[in-house]
């Protein structure tokens, strides 16, 4: 199979600060990773090595990542991993619509072109999951689909996986496309993955762009249910969405949990993720640190509670942490205090200094600041 992760996702919401310079794929998350790297793990513990990433807008931080791929094994002559841009089209003229993923994949259709594998995998880039494609891949050569979906069964549609995409399914076969709106806790979510022959795939974009009709590939799928054999496959393990600061701030809580760290965090596959070597963090006497991930580099002087620390933060002598994210160079200065808070890069808290919000609206401080 080629992989191709989309980043232009239409039901992409604004996340405040944490998305301003970043898309969601780049978020700093579970302490040492970026969203991206479960996804290419994934891909790459599948056997893969063949993966392009369709950008949409505000990708340095991600090319910056991922570099030449070296660290997710995907540095190769053949294949490898490529990161394109919307703007490097061969033809601008011939699409009047240029926004959603479907412009975005006729802009470098070339490396789809070029390729040689007979899959495509198509997956999103805001989605936390494990998976193992070769079995996926599997199933849809066995079914006789034209695409197979990728999906869920889950009991909280009513407070998640807001505008996410639904499946009414029948023997297997998805019959109906809707969208999550929280009326009923019981639903199918669409994962956003698809398989289908790349020769398939290349003439959908092309019809796409010749007859103007669609702007992204899912709602070309929904079009075409009755013309196309349209499969599903069921992921029965752990899966969240990332499309709001809260769903991400849950998606941390829930990676402190046991059960869900051994699936996401300590299985037999690996997170593949950019190697940075640090010195091993620092726990003074004065230390007390309770369920909570704490990269390397820091220097813990205070109290920490149910919170993920990224490296290289100083949390000072009776500084208090608690049921927050911190990342990468914060410092948390001398009796201050911070509860249900996200601070993203190099922020500083100043001493006694205090700031807390709620669990269900946590407050996000821009990288940078000082408080």
């Amino acid at each position: 199979m080629l992989a191709i992760i989309n980043l232009d996702d239409k039901k992409d919401l604004a996340m405040n600060q944490l998305t301003n310079s970043r898309p969601i794929a780049s978020i700093p998350i579970a302490g040492r990773y970026r969203v991206i790297d479960f996804i290419i793990s994934n891909i790459v513990n599948s056997g893969i090595s063949n993966v392009g990433i369709f950008a949409k807008e505000k990708y340095r931080s991600l090319t910056d990542h991922l570099g030449s791929g070296k660290d997710w094994d995907l540095s190769r002559k053949k294949g490898g991993l490529h990161i394109f841009s919307p703007e490097d089209t061969k033809d601008r003229t011939r699409y009047q619509y240029k926004t959603g993923d479907i412009y975005r994949f006729f802009a470098n259709i070339d490396f789809v072109e070029k390729s040689m594998e007979e899959y495509v995998l198509i997956t999103p880039s805001n989605m936390i999951f494990k998976i193992d494609y070769k079995k996926v891949l599997k199933f849809h050569n066995m079914s006789g689909n034209d695409i197979t979906i990728i999906y869920k069964k889950i009991d909280n549609a009513d407070c998640d996986f807001d505008l996410s995409t639904t499946l009414q399914i029948e023997n297997d076969k998805v019959v109906d496309m809707g969208i999550n709106i929280g009326t009923t806790k019981n639903a199918n979510i669409s994962m956003e993955c698809y398989i289908i022959k790349r020769k398939e795939f290349l003439k959908i974009v092309y019809e796409c762009i010749n007859k103007g009709e669609y702007s992204y590939f899912e709602d070309f799928i929904a079009g075409n249910l009755k013309e196309m054999n349209v499969g599903c496959y069921e992921h029965k393990g752990f899966l969240k969405i990332i499309n709001s600061v809260k769903s991400y701030f849950d998606l941390s809580k829930m990676l402190l949990e046991e059960d869900i760290s051994n699936e996401i965090l300590y299985s037999d596959e690996r997170i593949f993720t950019k190697e940075k070597n640090e010195y091993p963090t620092i726990y003074t006497q004065t230390a007390d640190v309770e369920n909570s991930y704490i990269a390397t580099g820091c220097n813990i002087e205070g109290k920490v509670k149910n919170s993920i620390i990224f490296r290289n933060v100083h949390i000072k002598k009776d500084a208090v942490v608690e049921n927050s994210i911190i990342m990468q160079g914060c410092i948390i200065d001398e009796n201050s205090e911070v509860k249900n808070v996200i601070f993203d890069k190099q922020v500083t808290l100043s001493k006694f200094k205090s700031i807390k919000g709620e669990e269900e609206y946590p407050i996000v401080v821009e990288k940078y600041g000082t408080i």
